[in-house]
Formats: structure tokens, C-alpha cells, sequence
């Protein structure tokens, strides 16, 4: 659910905003997918098809912390700047960020993120930068 408005390329180009950040909170995620290196790749390669970015470089994924927060983290660069992530797997929860100068749909990021990872829920929140 996104409770913030939702601002179109035409805003983003006119208002001359320089980045768009879309922070997505999912919650009950698949507990297998989470928790699995090459379900986590797979998601990167179709989450920048699905907003049409380009990946600039290899996914890097890694497994570490202590205790409950111990799980998998991403970073993955685009050429208009990076995609993160880290799943918590005690909770089956994920926190992905989205941060690019090149315009995207926060809405259609987080939809797409709720369905790959299966989430019963989630939340957006949007930082616009100039």
C-alpha cells in the first residue's frame, strides 16, 4: 500500500527532480525465496527489466550478520545508480531500495517486488531528491 502520491515522469521531468528513491517494505515473504541466492539474482535480473534499467556489472548477494540478523543482502549497480536490499528471514520480511536519477514507477516497483517474493503485504515510501 503507497500513501503517498504517486508522481508521473511528466512531474518528475518538469519539476526538475534529480533522483527518486522507493523504499519497499514487503512482509510474509516466501520464506524459500528470501532465503535462496539464486531466487534473490533471478529477482534483480526482473525487477530491471520490469522499471527498464540497465544493470551495469554483476548482482552482488551475501549472506551475513549474527543471530536474527543473519541473511542475505544485495547490491546491485544500474547505470543511473543502485538497487539494495536485505531480507529478514526470522520475519520473512524484505527491505529493497530503489535509488536512480532516471525516472520509474514506485508503485509498479513495489507491486512487482510483493508479487516476485509472494509478501502478503507491503509498503512504499518515496524520497524525491534535487
Amino acid at each position: 500500500m503507497n500513501e503517498q502520491p504517486v508522481l508521473s515522469e511528466r512531474q518528475f521531468t518538469e519539476q526538475n527532480y534529480w533522483g527518486l528513491l522507493a523504499s519497499v517494505d514487503l512482509y510474509g515473504c516466501d520464506p524459500k525465496m528470501i532465503s535462496n541466492p539464486d531466487d534473490i539474482r533471478a529477482f534483480v535480473k526482473a525487477l530491471c527489466q520490469e522499471i527498464k534499467m540497465t544493470r551495469h556489472g554483476e548482482t552482488l548477494i551475501d549472506r551475513f550478520g549474527d543471530g536474527t540478523l543473519e541473511g542475505y543482502s544485495f547490491m546491485q549497480f544500474i547505470e543511473t545508480s543502485s538497487i539494495t536490499a536485505h531480507f529478514d528471514e526470522p520475519e520473512n520480511r524484505a527491505f529493497i531500495d530503489v535509488f536512480s536519477c532516471k525516472y520509474f514507477d514506485p508503485q509498479v516497483t513495489a507491486d512487482f517486488c510483493k508479487k516476485f517474493f509472494k509478501a502478503e503485504s507491503s509498503k512504499v515510501n518515496i524520497l524525491l531528491r534535487k
